[in-house]
């Protein structure tokens, strides 16, 4: 939380006959100090960003953006969270896929800080045009410093710091209003796990995978075609060799019958 401080007003308000000058006080001066802060209408801003997880490497994030564009995320603190679908996840949970979202709204309210600072006593002495000496209620005497061109009301008549005298009842009120504005960040980290893939539907056909062998494979394991003899010219050969097993025989049959 930021708060910024603008310029001071200050106004002092005289009471029991006079009043005067801005406070410079030292550390054992009776002053009753009250602070009151009063809040004017609040303001959001609120940013949304939206990306897909691609990568995550121990205490790294790779985001795609909406956009397109890739952004790095080094050393993701152990203690930041995302609330995915309910659950608190870390950054070592996070899978690529899933959905995130940071929205960040940025809260401003306007304020006023009021002090107030009064103190009571008597002019124990006065040194116009710089400053005054009170007699306090605790019987101590403190130093107040007068700025230039303080008024003071004494009686219902205005004067300076010159018509103040010794012995005068005197009750001093400083009132400062200080404008600040408070700015607060909250930031919300939300996200969703990937789809589950769609189902084929009902009526789809089905395809079937043919795995078809590579040529060597089919080469090898198909069976070998029968080899054929090789085919003579004619019929020649065979008949001649009946011939001459004919003539040898009959030759034979010859021999033995003159041999008897």
């Amino acid at each position: 939380m930021k708060a910024t401080i603008g310029s001071a007003r200050v106004w002092l308000t005289l009471a029991a006959g006079v009043m005067f000058f801005t406070l410079v006080l030292n550390a054992t001066a009776q002053v009753q100090t009250t602070t009151n802060t009063t809040s004017g209408a609040t303001t959001h801003e609120v940013t949304v960003e939206k990306g897909e997880v691609v990568l995550v490497s121990g205490n790294d994030l790779v985001v795609k953006m909406e956009d397109g564009s890739l952004r790095d995320f080094h050393d993701v603190p152990e203690s930041d969270r995302v609330t995915v679908d309910g659950q608190e996840l870390g950054i070592h949970d996070l899978k690529p896929g899933m959905k995130l979202q940071k929205t960040l709204t940025v809260v401003t309210t306007p304020q006023v800080i009021t002090t107030v600072q009064t103190v009571t006593g008597k002019v124990w002495h006065v040194s116009p045009p710089s400053y005054v000496i009170l007699s306090l209620q605790d019987g101590t005497n403190q130093k107040f410093n007068v700025p230039k061109n303080q008024k003071f009301t004494v009686d219902g008549q205005e004067t300076d710091v010159f018509g103040l005298r010794k012995g005068m009842t005197v009750t001093a009120t400083k009132v400062v209003e200080e404008p600040a504005t408070v700015v607060e960040h909250r930031r919300q980290l939300t996200g969703s796990m990937p789809p589950p893939p769609t189902p084929p539907p009902a009526d789809a056909p089905i395809l079937i995978a043919i795995v078809t062998p590579p040529p060597a494979l089919a080469a090898s394991a198909a069976p070998a075609p029968a080899q054929e003899l090789p085919k003579t010219g004619s019929l020649f050969p065979l008949i001649g060799l009946f011939g001459v097993l004919s003539l040898t025989s009959s030759i034979v049959l010859r021999v033995v019958r003159s041999s008897f």
